[in-house]
């Protein structure tokens, strides 16, 4: 009887928990998997003492370590993100780490580095050197990275674009198309990819009418052409006529059902010269900047492209070169691992191909692939970056926990995935405020981080200022690690002066992101 009792109250504390867990919220996880679910926050809680003395260190977890996640984590819940008792990195032998080289006495006024809503726009106009009618300073440095509606659910772009209105970034809406979840106030960079989603023609070739329609029905401010990632660089992507839903469809301009083979390079344009004819066409007919994406592999594209631009009749207004680490898109073991270079050995040498002829204050340098980290932020923008694009992280801002089912359409967080079940367990109002709160904190580490340096913004900060660990007790300057030259990595005088200006100025005169 007593047995019996026992059971009855279980099952009904058990019922109680599931009843909660199912309307509440604030965690997708318990929604999907209510009860269950809570054995992840409890391994969760007990995993730092598990891994100390069984499985790996805190940072030992790749793509990104629990340290790493941890501080996400608390930065996006707006919680204490410190780390007690001393670093437990392995200083005395860890090589490739970085190492800045903090200033006892600034170079110049410092801005506020504990205004959680301090500006940080960009020390560059994006197209303001070609003369674009619609160029601007794009009011932050740090940006939501190119992920479609397709390979993200509606839910996770809804919370991404409401977080990037929030923290007045801009977000880039990936190859998919333009979906009505990316019309929730943020401001965007419109992507078009090989198959030209969303302005195409039945046979797949691009559209300029169609393009035209969709960038003046939504907030685009700039313009980039896909022509490759990180994650597959080289290689079409393939959408299977499963997840070819009516929605899918029209966003895209396919047919509904059908598999949808993207091609490995644009038809639009065959080689560098075709192309800067294309970027011109999209510039003169829109009136925004137009910029390239693209991971970096022989470098005789970037050659002949820096040396057509040294012409000063065409050129790009932006260049996001994307990390070979591979990031959000799903792809083939080898083209994760193994093919193109990866972000600071290819942003570096795509830097040096433009510094070499003096077009670095030209075009604005986005650089992509594990940059939404403070370290890796700073050394991205040491090496000559105007401005970063993060993707995983913001993913782990609003739920993601690295289970690494992006291409199972299992994701358990009901982020990268199209199932419907899954999806209804993101609430986007509340892991908006998330992606919010992480922006604006990164933001914030990146002002502190300049100000220990004592300059006054990112772009300041010089390859000079880093040294990178080369084995015990020996470093080298970032520059002598990537072969930089005297002035590489830093912006030029007018730039310099205007941005630390415009930083040390009223307040009010510098756009603020919105609360």
């Amino acid at each position: 009887m007593r047995a019996r009792s026992i059971a009855t109250a279980t099952a009904t504390a058990l019922a109680l928990v599931a009843a909660r867990d199912l309307v509440q919220k604030k965690h997708a996880l318990l929604r999907n998997f209510p009860v269950i679910g809570h054995a992840r926050y409890l391994l969760e809680m007990v995993g730092p003492e598990l891994r100390q003395y069984i499985v790996t260190s805190n940072d030992e977890e790749r793509p990104f370590s629990r340290d790493q996640r941890t501080w996400i984590y608390a930065s996006a819940k707006g919680e204490n993100n410190y780390f007690g008792f001393g670093t437990d990195n392995d200083v005395e032998h860890m090589q490739g780490h970085a190492y800045l080289k903090q200033r006892t006495f600034a170079t110049g006024a410092l801005p506020d580095v504990h205004d959680p809503q301090a500006p940080l726009p960009s020390a560059k106009v994006l197209g303001g050197p070609r003369g674009r009618a619609k160029a601007f300073r794009p009011a932050s440095v740090v940006n939501i990275s190119a992920m479609s509606f397709g390979s993200l659910s509606g839910a996770a772009i809804t919370a991404l674009n409401k977080g990037a209105a929030l923290a007045g970034t801009m977000h880039n809406t990936g190859e998919g198309g333009l979906s009505p979840y990316h019309r929730n106030g943020g401001d965007l960079i419109l992507q078009i990819g090989t198959s030209y989603f969303g302005c195409r023609n039945e046979d797949g070739t691009f559209n300029l009418d169609k393009l035209k329609d969709v960038v003046a029905g939504a907030p685009v401010k700039a313009i980039e052409i896909k022509l490759s990632q990180g994650a597959k660089p080289g290689l079409g992507g393939m959408l299977p006529g499963a997840k070819v839903t009516p929605e899918i469809a029209e966003i895209r301009g396919i047919p509904v059902g059908e598999d949808c083979a993207s091609p490995s390079r644009h038809t639009a344009f065959s080689d560098v010269d075709s192309m800067l004819d294309f970027v011109e066409l999209l510039a003169t007919e829109t009136g925004l900047p137009v910029g390239i994406k693209s991971a970096v592999g022989e470098m005789s594209f970037w050659q002949e492209l820096a040396t057509l631009m040294a012409r000063g009749d065409r050129g790009v207004d932006f260049v996001t070169v994307d990390g070979g680490e591979g990031g959000t898109g799903a792809a083939p073991l080898i083209f994760s691992d193994s093919v193109s270079l990866p972000f600071r050995m290819g942003f570096s040498r795509v830097y040096g191909t433009f510094a070499e002829l003096g077009l670095t204050d030209d075009l604005t340098f986005i650089a992509s692939g594990k940059l939404g980290l403070p370290e890796n932020a700073a050394v991205a923008f040491a090496l000559g970056a105007d401005m970063i694009n993060v993707a995983r992280e913001a993913m782990l801002s609003i739920g993601c926990i690295q289970s690494q089912k992006c291409h199972t359409d299992t994701c358990p967080t009901g982020i990268a995935t199209q199932n419907a079940w899954l999806a209804r367990g993101l609430d986007p109002a509340s892991k908006a405020t998330r992606a919010a709160v992480y922006l604006r904190t990164l933001r914030k580490e990146l002002l502190k981080v300049s100000a220990a340096v004592g300059v006054a913004h990112p772009a300041l900060i010089t390859a000079d200022d880093i040294e990178i660990m080369n084995g015990d007790y020996e470093a080298r300057t970032l520059a002598g690690v990537y072969g930089y030259k005297d002035g590489w990595g830093r912006l030029g005088p007018r730039l310099a002066e205007e941005i630390t200006a415009l930083l040390a100025a009223d307040p009010a005169s510098v756009q603020k992101p919105t609360a």
